[in-house]
């Protein structure tokens, strides 16, 4: 008996205050703490003063995960009538730039992510030979992009993806590679930080042993010879090999 009276006075409680946390900040901010009560305000989501028995905390927390710049979205609430809204935001890995200049992100979980008019990622740039819309694929994560016979025969987003990946994990790679560009026969070259040398990849393949390669080219050559400048292309397409062709 006691706690169905509980129970039954939980639901008239009304909702007090609304708190919102942004669970993985960033300098990057696609998303804050105003945005997302904005969010339910544009949808005339009443919360505060509401009664809990009035909302919907399962069709709430769907809006808020449909937002393109949110990966996970939960609510709560307590018996002193205090809604708590946390949100995970969604972080992009690699912004594309396709051959017709249309721009989106793939973020850290392989999906398709549109720009933001709220902050821009300070992430790799991928450009080139790249024709897929988002519009074409932004219902695919890359993951399954890749593991569909036909997309993976026409696509280099899997490609530009995983080469994403490799630099990431690499403090050393990240902080020397920003741009990877496809070629027309879908090879790929990166763009360094510092100096003007194009670093020739090749296929999607090898990627830890040609990405190893440039690490010790350019910590035990460039580095200790101070020739940044002296190069206009490295190769590191050979095996056991890396060749360079001067200026």
């Amino acid at each position: 008996m006691s706690w169905s009276f509980a129970s039954e006075k939980h639901k008239h409680a009304k909702v007090n205050h609304v708190s919102v946390e942004i669970i993985n900040p960033s300098d990057d901010e696609f998303i804050n703490e105003t945005e997302v009560k904005n969010f339910f305000e544009e949808r005339h989501d009443v919360l505060v003063n509401n009664e809990l028995k009035n909302i919907d905390i399962n069709s709430l927390e769907k809006a808020l995960n449909s937002n393109p710049a949110v990966e996970n979205a939960e609510i709560s609430y307590d018996v002193n009538g205090d809604l708590k809204i946390s949100v995970k935001q969604r972080r992009p890995l690699v912004r594309i730039i396709t051959s017709s200049g249309e721009s989106y992100y793939i973020d850290s979980l392989s999906k398709l992510m549109p720009l933001s008019f709220r902050a821009t990622g300070r992430v790799l740039v991928a450009n080139g030979a790249i024709y897929e819309s988002y519009a074409r694929r932004y219902q695919y994560s890359v993951d399954q992009i890749s593991q569909n016979p036909l997309f993976k025969e026409i696509s280099v987003l899997d490609d530009i993806y995983d080469i994403s990946k490799h630099i990431y994990a690499d403090s050393l790679l990240c902080d020397l590679v920003h741009q990877i560009y496809v070629t027309p026969e879908k090879e790929f070259v990166l763009t360094p930080v510092v100096g003007e040398q194009s670093i020739l990849l090749g296929k999607n393949e090898d990627l830890d042993v040609k990405l190893n390669k440039l690490k010790l080219f350019y910590s035990e050559g460039l580095n200790k010879t101070n020739s940044w400048n002296k190069y206009s292309t490295i190769n590191l397409k050979f095996k056991n090999l890396v060749v360079c062709t001067k200026k």
